[in-house]
């Protein structure tokens, strides 16, 4: 695991240390990704420079030391990412002539694409990867993502210059390049918690996009190719419809993938969230001999988000070596502002608190941490996928009048009285999931309905001053409602929420972590299984369930839902947070910022201090993009 950076710059080749100065500087930007070893290459000739922080997990030696260059000296290579099909890609190469020096996969990935070209070997890579390859020959830059989109990679051009970095921090101090504010995505992200690729914040920046390829040659645009496709996956044949079957299928896959992932030169542990993916990726650990199992978590004062006792009962049971700490409202505010300088972007997923603190607690015992990330995507986990199966065919045939009337009177009652009542309906924040409901309630569709559903809950066009969120792209053509909102959040918010808000917590402490549920055949497999077989009935994430009591006592499952890492935002806000949000949302600052919308941030906060409606995760959005453009100016 590593960071990656470099330029190319067609403007002029300019001195051998003019190129090492801007790439060395580069490079430090990216220092936490990689602490254990740095290096940088450039052709004076070419303006190209080539950088890489490395976190050594696999030959922990100089062997693996990046960039690294071909035994011919014509391909420079430098990369992110683990390839757990090391040994057969190995394997063939040498069978091809190809001999090592070292034993990294690095020199593997270097070996691969000298002998099969990118294209070919990015597609018998099983991994998380991003990287870069310059082909002096050709005078060619290739970058590639991974098919997920687990590992991140941006890139500019702007007058002959063209960047790119694995996090933007890199870029932004190129003296070659000035950002400016994308007001668009800067929209989008109002609504979203976080920037959709392939948009960046800084105008003119982009993410490539997972499973693509970016060629740059001398004298033309970048030219973007795309080598694994997911609308692919979900136009496949369902032609898994036995639960048995699917079962056994599935219990074969995620072994191998769990145990591709036990492969290190490191200690390796587990994120433990209390939920059913994680201690099924545990229970797999313990079955590959992988003892004593290490796993952390962190929880919460707040009862209604505390699943600590959750994670506790499956270490417990599974016999691992056990690590959770406790966040408390007071030390909320210095984590807020340390998590903000994590993410280069504007980021407001509010879990990424406690994904810092747990990714924090892990880096003291193990320099790699599985993960259970993407069983709700790929499996159908959210609740929104029960309500576009189960809900929502009853709900719509009440006539729409009748259902604005009951959604009316649910938000007459303040989110704090639904609150009081949930101990008598035995209900995690009650105010806030009858205030949601009652929002679909005035719905007239299921599309809709998404985009109620992954927004704040409520309207934030005009929020930002100048900005216009882009038109998100449309789903392929798929007839069933709950598979089309799982294609919408594979190839959106996993990439773009999820596994963003992972891989910035864990790699700015140096902790690599891998997600074998996003392993790429596990992804194919789910796609060719019976929705019914995923959801159904208003079940969700049926096989995944049904494979978990195959390794792990139901009763373990079988109380309260589960909330991952939720954070009580709406109470803190009005509570150890409040000072510190009021001078951030301040309506004559905002004003003389002349980004937002001061009178309807005013007006957001009012209500949500008074209780009377709940805007919190507005307000968060707003109040991590204020947190971000202080740690931008300070930086």
């Amino acid at each position: 695991m590593c960071g990656i950076a470099g330029f190319v710059d067609g403007r002029h080749g300019g001195a051998a240390s003019g190129l090492e100065e801007r790439a060395r500087a580069m490079n430090q930007a990216l220092r936490h990704r990689g602490p254990d070893d740095g290096g940088v290459w450039t052709d004076t000739e070419t303006g190209v420079a080539l950088a890489n922080r490395r976190l050594a997990v696999r030959d922990l030696s100089q062997a693996g030391h990046q960039p690294m260059v071909s035994d011919d000296g014509r391909l420079v290579l430098t990369y992110n990412g683990e390839i757990y099909d090391t040994g057969e890609l190995r394997a063939a190469l040498e069978a091809a002539g190809r001999r090592f020096r070292g034993g990294s996969d690095t020199e593997v990935l270097l070996h691969a694409c000298a002998e099969w070209g990118v294209a070919e070997t990015v597609s018998r890579c099983n991994g998380m990867f991003a990287f870069a390859l310059w082909d002096r020959f050709e005078h060619r830059l290739t970058l590639a993502r991974d098919r997920i989109g687990i590992k991140p990679l941006y890139w500019v051009r702007a007058d002959g210059l063209f960047l790119f970095a694995s996090e933007l921090k890199a870029l932004v101090g190129d003296p070659g390049w000035t950002p400016e504010i994308d007001r668009d995505a800067l929209a989008a992200f109002a609504r979203l918690s976080y920037v959709p690729s392939p948009l960046c914040i800084w105008k003119g920046a982009r993410k490539l996009e997972p499973g693509t390829m970016l060629t740059l040659e001398t004298g033309k645009e970048p030219a973007i190719t795309r080598y694994w496709d997911m609308a692919d996956m979900a136009g496949q044949k369902r032609d898994i419809t036995d639960m048995n079957e699917a079962v056994e299928g599935l219990d074969s896959l995620l072994a191998r993938a769990v145990g591709r992932r036990l492969v290190a030169d490191v200690p390796v542990g587990l994120f433990l969230s209390g939920g059913m993916d994680s201690a099924l990726v545990a229970a797999l650990m313990r079955a590959q001999g992988a003892a004593p199992v290490k796993t952390f978590t962190v929880g919460f004062a707040e009862t209604d988000f505390d699943e600590s006792a959750d994670a506790a009962h499956v270490a417990e049971y599974l016999g691992t070596e056990h690590h959770a700490i406790r966040l408390s409202p007071a030390e909320t505010l210095d984590h807020v502002a340390e998590a903000a300088l994590c993410y280069d972007e504007p980021f407001a997923d509010s879990s990424q608190i406690p994904t810092l603190l747990v990714s924090r607690l892990a880096r003291q015992s193990v320099t790699v941490a599985l993960s259970g990330d993407g069983g709700d995507e790929v499996f159908g986990g959210y609740n929104r996928y029960a309500w576009a199966e189960h809900h929502w065919p009853r709900l719509s045939r009440i006539p729409l009048a009748i259902r604005r009337a009951v959604a009316g009177a649910t938000t007459a009652v303040p989110p704090a009285l639904w609150d009081r009542l949930s101990a008598v309906l035995g209900v995690r924040q009650a105010g806030e999931k009858a205030h949601k409901a009652a929002a679909l309630l005035a719905l007239d569709d299921e599309a809709q309905a998404y985009r109620q559903l992954t927004g704040p809950g409520i309207d934030t066009r005009g929020l930002v001053l100048g900005g216009r969120e882009p038109p998100a792209p449309a789903p392929p053509g798929l007839d069933d409602a709950v598979e089309r909102m799982q294609m919408l959040d594979t190839v959106g918010y996993l990439p773009d929420d999820i596994l963003t808000k992972v891989d910035r917590a864990s790699m700015s402490v140096g902790l690599e972590v891998r997600v074998p549920l996003l392993d790429h055949e596990v992804v194919a497999f789910a796609w060719r299984l019976a929705r019914p077989l995923k959801v159904s009935g208003g079940g969700t994430k049926r096989v995944l369930r049904v494979l978990g009591e195959r390794h792990l006592p139901a009763a373990l499952f079988s109380g309260r839902p589960k909330s991952g890492f939720a954070v009580p935002i709406g109470a803190w806000l009005r509570g150890p947070l409040c000072e510190w949000a009021g001078d951030l949302l301040n309506e004559s600052a905002l004003r003389d910022q002349g980004i937002f919308d001061a009178a309807l941030v005013g007006r957001w906060w009012r209500e949500h201090q008074s209780g009377r409606r709940l805007r919190h995760h507005a307000l968060w959005n707003v109040l991590m993009f204020q947190a971000w453009r202080q740690g931008q100016a300070g930086s």
